[in-house]
C-alpha cells in the first residue's frame, strides 16, 4: 500500500539535533545567547532594524498591540479570513475586532476592504500575509495613514515571501511572525516581533519577561546580580535557547526551503491549469509567495464540491485541509459579523482546500495528489 501523504511535514534533520545538543551541553536552555543571536540574524534576514523573540506569533501580536498603544475601547480592523489568533490578540488587550473582507484572488485584505470596515474608533489594522501570500502593504498604508491608523503586519506565514523585491514585513512599522511546525521556518513553537522603532522593541523585550528592568540573561551573567524592578504588568512570553538553536539552523535553510516549496507549487499550478472548475493560488504582481499554504478553489464546473474532493483525497490516503477559516463564523465572534456579510471571505472559506506541500514531497507523491484532482471519481490511470 502507498504511504500516507501528509499536508505538511517540517524539514528537520541532524543539524537541528546537533544544535540542540550544544545548547543542552552549555547548561543554558532558557532565554539567553542563542535567542539574542537568532533575533539578530532574523532581523538581518528580514531587513528589520529590531527583532524580539517571543513564545508564539499570538504573543507577538499581543505585544505589538500593546506597544503601539492599542487598548480598551479601540477598534482594530482584522480580516476574518485568518487563523483565529489574529482576532483573539485584539480581545486580549481589551480592544474590539472589526472584520474586513478580502480579495478573492489572494485571500488578503486590501485598501478597499479596509476602508469599508473602518469606524470612527479604528486605531489599528492587523493585515495578514495569508498562507504566505504577500499583501499589498502600500495599498493598506495609503488608507490607514490617511486616518493616522497604525498598521501591524501579521506575517505568521510569511517568512521567505517577498513584497516589491524585499522580504514581507520589511516596510512595516511592526510585524509579527510564527515558527509553528506548520510554518516554513519552525522552532516547534515560537514567534518574533520585528519593528523599525527602537522604543517599541525595548518595551516589548521588557514586557515578554514580566517587565523586569534587567533581563534574566544579564542577572545570571554576574555573581552578585543587581536588584531588578518590575516597571509595569508584564508577561511570560519568552523563547528558549533550545528553540532559538533550531531557529538558527532553519533560518540558514530558508532560501532552500522556499525554493523547493515554490517548485512544488509550480508543478501543481501547471497540472491544475487545464482542469475545469479548479483555481490554484498564484503570486500577485507585487510579490512572491513562499507557499506556506497552497490552496485551490473548487468551482461549480468541477465534478464534486470542496468537501467531496477532500473525501476523494482521504480515500487515496492523502491528507488535505479545508481552506483558511473564517473567524466571524466561530462562536466567540458570530455576533460581530457585519450585516452585509463578507462575501469573498465566505466564498473562500466554503470553497477552498489546502494541498500537501513540504520539502520532502516527492514527484511520485505529488503525482498521486494530481491524479485525484484530475479524476476525483476514481479513474486515475
Amino acid at each position: 500500500m502507498a504511504e500516507r501523504i501528509s499536508v505538511m511535514v517540517p524539514w528537520l534533520g541532524a543539524e537541528e539535533s546537533d544544535a540542540l545538543a550544544e545548547v543542552v551541553a552549555s547548561g543554558w536552555v532558557a532565554q539567553g545567547p542563542r535567542v539574542a543571536e537568532f533575533e539578530a540574524r532574523f532581523a538581518e534576514a528580514m531587513q528589520a532594524p529590531f527583532a524580539v523573540a517571543t513564545s508564539s506569533c499570538t504573543t507577538a501580536l499581543q505585544l505589538a498591540l500593546i506597544v503601539t498603544g492599542i487598548g480598551e475601547g479601540d477598534d482594530v480592523v482584522v480580516p476574518s479570513l485568518s487563523f483565529i489568533a489574529t482576532t483573539n490578540a485584539v480581545r486580549y488587550v481589551g480592544a474590539n475586532p472589526v472584520f474586513a473582507d478580502v480579495d478573492p484572488a489572494s485571500g488578503n485584505m486590501t485598501g478597499r476592504t479596509l476602508a469599508a470596515a473602518m469606524t470612527p474608533a479604528t486605531r489599528a489594522v492587523i493585515a495578514v500575509d495569508q498562507g504566505g501570500m504577500p499583501l499589498d502593504l502600500d495599498d493598506i498604508r495609503a488608507v490607514a495613514d490617511a486616518r493616522s491608523t497604525v498598521v501591524i503586519e501579521d506575517a505568521a506565514c510569511g517568512a521567505g515571501s517577498t513584497y516589491k523585491g524585499r522580504p514581507v514585513g520589511a516596510g512595516a512599522e511592526i510585524t509579527a511572525w510564527s515558527f509553528h511546525p506548520r510554518k516554513v521556518l519552525t522552532t516547534g513553537e515560537g514567534g518574533m516581533l520585528t519593528t523599525r522603532r527602537e522604543d517599541w522593541a525595548e518595551r516589548a523585550r521588557r514586557l515578554r519577561e514580566h517587565s523586569m528592568s534587567i533581563s534574566a540573561a544579564d542577572r545570571h551573567a554576574t555573581v552578585l546580580a543587581p536588584a531588578e524592578e518590575y516597571t509595569e504588568v508584564g508577561f511570560n512570553f519568552r523563547m528558549t535557547d533550545l528553540q532559538a538553536a533550531v531557529g538558527l539552523v532553519q533560518l540558514a535553510r530558508l532560501p532552500e526551503i522556499v525554493a523547493r516549496r515554490r517548485a512544488v507549487a509550480a508543478r501543481y499550478q501547471a497540472a491544475i491549469a487545464p482542469i475545469a472548475g479548479l483555481r490554484a493560488v498564484a503570486d500577485p504582481a507585487h510579490g512572491t509567495s513562499n507557499f506556506q499554504s497552497f490552496w485551490v478553489e473548487v468551482g461549480p464546473e468541477y465534478p464534486v464540491d470542496r468537501d467531496g474532493l477532500l473525501v476523494a483525497l482521504a480515500e487515496a490516503d492523502i491528507s488535505a485541509r479545508r481552506g483558511i477559516m473564517a473567524a466571524h463564523r466561530q462562536p466567540p465572534y458570530r455576533a460581530l459579523a457585519p450585516e452585509e456579510g463578507l462575501p469573498a471571505t465566505e466564498r473562500l472559506h466554503d470553497g477552498t482546500l489546502i494541498l500537501p506541500v513540504y520539502h520532502q514531497l516527492t514527484d511520485e507523491d505529488q503525482d498521486r495528489v494530481i491524479a485525484v484532482l484530475r479524476s476525483p471519481g476514481g479513474d486515475r490511470r
